[in-house]
């Protein structure tokens, strides 16, 4: 019991720092980064996918993440579902940038077929 307990308290505790405010003002930060990335390059790459298939409905649209490369760098990447040809193709966009100047470095599109 006693170490039951103990084991709750340490819990208790490790919770309160991390979640403390020095900790979670710099996740929120992050995170409402993230956001303001993804809204900006989001936009990028729908254009982008568009300005590809001009005459073709694109019918899906997801934000599938953000892969860190560097300490400055990130990969946010999209999946679009595009129908060309009465076929369903999904389109990954991949948006390279820095995180300390809000610079776009590169952006690459992928076509798969779907079966």
């Amino acid at each position: 019991m006693k170490k039951l307990i103990i084991a709750l308290f340490a819990l208790a505790c490790f919770g309160y720092i991390y979640y403390s405010p020095a900790f979670a003002n710099e996740h929120v930060l992050s995170e409402h980064q993230e956001k303001v990335d993804y809204e900006k390059y989001g936009r990028i790459a729908t254009a982008v996918v568009k300005e590809d298939y001009p005459d073709e409905a694109v019918v899906d649209y997801k934000y599938a993440g953000r892969r860190k490369i560097s300490d400055t760098e990130v990969i946010d990447s999209f999946v679009y579902e595009v129908i060309e040809n009465e076929k369903a193709v999904t389109v990954l966009v991949k948006v390279t940038h820095r995180l300390d100047a809000s610079k776009f470095i590169s952006l690459t599109v992928e076509e798969q077929m779907k079966n």
